[in-house]
């Protein structure tokens, strides 16, 4: 058999061509709608809190990547739109069918464009976002706020020998010194019965241990009695967590700023309750899913675009149905989202769920365009 690669053709770039305008266009909208709500933000913060114009200029900045892929996908649905509706409406199409061409062929190098824009979503999600985010952080804490990303409550959770487990609680994390602070540690049996409480000045990393300093042990008797013992200047425990992996966890607290290796990564820490396991994992899913909307919305983009024309809209309609096309479906993600940290064992099909009915639904009505 004569396996060949499909060529580019004058057709496949002229359709391109086509695109790229209302696609930039589209793209600066977007944009724009979005970036004012944080230009909003920016202004408060220089006014209220006082912030350097800079540091609030470079978060503006840094904040724009967040965006990318819900503004990506967006302007390639608008794109499409108004590239179809002008080929429709100036008869570029039952030209192109006069010709020979079929209405799938035009649209091949549509779904192309959508299919590589779906990369390229993915591309930006995974690596630029994450890292602007880690930015954001960095100069909201450190130039505007002036505080300690570390300074805030934080628990580590650890399984015991012979069943039970351990949960240890410090107000804050030292990054410097790796110490925690103000610690209370606190062991549970098997039948999630509290054995014993100790209560310390810190815990120090050291040769790969961890040392309480200036620690207070109370144990539990079975009889519910509470025995005191004294305080020892040094006690080597196991927490179940090293330094490294603390502040990975407390550094990146929400998923949605976080690449898929990030969340899977703090996944196996195991230092996640219930609740949150699900919503990492959720997330985790919804991250692969997600950009392949710029494909989903060119598939249904293409047929409602030759609708538009034949109805007589124009740029307006194109941006009306761009906007309805992209609620629909956002409102559908939000509640396969919902499904999906209830029912987490299955949450890879709750997040390809939404691509896989629009994605039949515009098959559905392409081949319904393709027909006429």
């Amino acid at each position: 058999m004569d396996f060949r690669i499909p060529r580019w053709t004058i057709l496949d770039r002229y359709m391109i061509a086509e695109l790229a305008g209302p696609f930039s266009f589209g793209f600066a909208a977007f944009t724009l709608i979005f970036a004012a709500t944080q230009l909003l933000a920016i202004g408060r913060m220089v006014s209220s809190e006082h912030a350097p114009l800079l540091a609030a200029i470079e978060v503006f900045l840094w904040e724009l990547p967040q965006y990318m892929s819900i503004v990506l996908p967006m302007a390639l649905l608008l794109g499409t739109l108004l590239a179809i509706q002008r080929l429709s409406g100036e008869s570029e199409i039952v030209a192109m069918k006069a010709g020979g061409i079929s209405f799938l062929r035009m649209a091949a190098p549509f779904l192309v464009a959508g299919l590589a824009m779906s990369v390229v979503t993915f591309w930006v999600q995974e690596v630029v976002a994450p890292y602007a985010a880690d930015q954001v952080a960095y100069i909201e804490n450190t130039v505007i706020l002036h505080t300690n990303l570390f300074n805030r409550d934080l628990t580590v959770f650890a399984p015991l020998p012979g069943g039970g487990r351990q949960v240890t609680v410090a107000t804050s994390y030292e990054p410097h010194s790796q110490a925690l602070m103000h610690v209370t540690l606190i062991q549970y049996d098997r039948n999630n019965q509290p054995t014993q409480i100790v209560f310390a000045d810190r815990a120090d990393f050291n040769a790969q241990k961890w040392v309480l300093e200036n620690a207070s042990f109370y144990r539990f008797n079975p009889d519910g009695t509470l025995l005191a013992e004294p305080r020892v200047a040094q006690q080597q425990v196991e927490l179940g967590e090293n330094p490294t992996d603390i502040v990975k966890r407390i550094s990146l607290s929400d998923p949605e700023q976080m690449s898929r290796s990030q969340i899977a990564s703090i996944v196996r820490s195991g230092q996640l309750t219930q609740m949150e396991l699900r919503k990492y994992v959720t997330t985790y899913q919804e991250k692969l899913a997600q950009p392949f909307a710029c494909f989903v919305f060119v598939l249904i983009a293409i047929p409602f675009g030759v609708r538009a024309a034949r109805s007589g809209g124009g740029t307006s309609v194109g941006f009306g149905l761009a906007v309805a096309i992209v609620f629909i479906y956002y409102v559908v993600l939000t509640f396969f989202s919902y499904i999906s940290e209830a029912y987490v064992t299955l949450a890879a099909l709750w997040a390809w769920m939404p691509n896989i009915m629009f994605t039949i639904f515009g098959l559905i009505r392409l081949r319904r365009a393709a027909s006429v």
